[in-house]
C-alpha cells in the first residue's frame, strides 16, 4: 500500500492550490484520511481530517480557507487551499488509516509535497 501526494508548488499570498493524494495497492478499506504539514523548525501538525463518512475537522488556523474532501471509490483525498498565507508554507503530508486485504489497519504516510506561499 502506498500514498502518493501531488499538487504542491509556489503561489502568491491570497492564491489557491489543490493537493491530491492517491492510495494504491491491495486495499480493503480506508478509514480516516488526513492532511498534516510541517514547516521548517516546527513540529508536524494536523491540518484537516475526514472520516469515511465525510465528517471533517480542521485546525483553527485553516478554518474557512481550506476544504478537505475524499473520493472513496478512487481512494483519494483532496485539500483545497484558498486565501493562502506565507505561514501556510510547509511540506504537506497525506496520512490514512488503511486496512489492506487480509491484514489489520495500519497508519500510512505519503511522501510529502512542498507548498510555498511567497510574493
Amino acid at each position: 500500500v502506498q500514498l502518493q501526494a501531488s499538487g504542491g508548488g509556489l503561489v502568491q499570498p491570497g492564491g489557491s492550490l489543490r493537493l491530491s493524494c492517491a492510495a494504491s495497492g491491495s486495499i480493503f478499506i480506508i478509514n480516516a484520511m488526513n492532511w498534516y504539514r510541517q514547516a521548517p523548525g516546527k513540529q508536524r501538525e494536523l491540518v484537516a481530517a475526514i472520516t469515511r463518512g465525510g465528517n471533517t475537522n480542521y485546525a483553527d488556523s485553516v478554518k474557512g480557507r481550506f476544504t478537505i474532501s475524499r473520493d472513496n471509490a478512487k481512494n483519494r483525498v483532496y485539500l483545497q487551499m484558498n486565501s493562502l498565507k506565507p505561514e501556510d508554507t510547509a511540506v504537506y503530508y497525506c496520512n490514512a488509516d488503511i486496512k489492506p486485504a487480509g491484514l489489520g489497519y495500519s497508519d500510512y504516510w505519503g511522501q510529502g509535497t512542498q507548498v510555498t506561499v511567497s510574493s
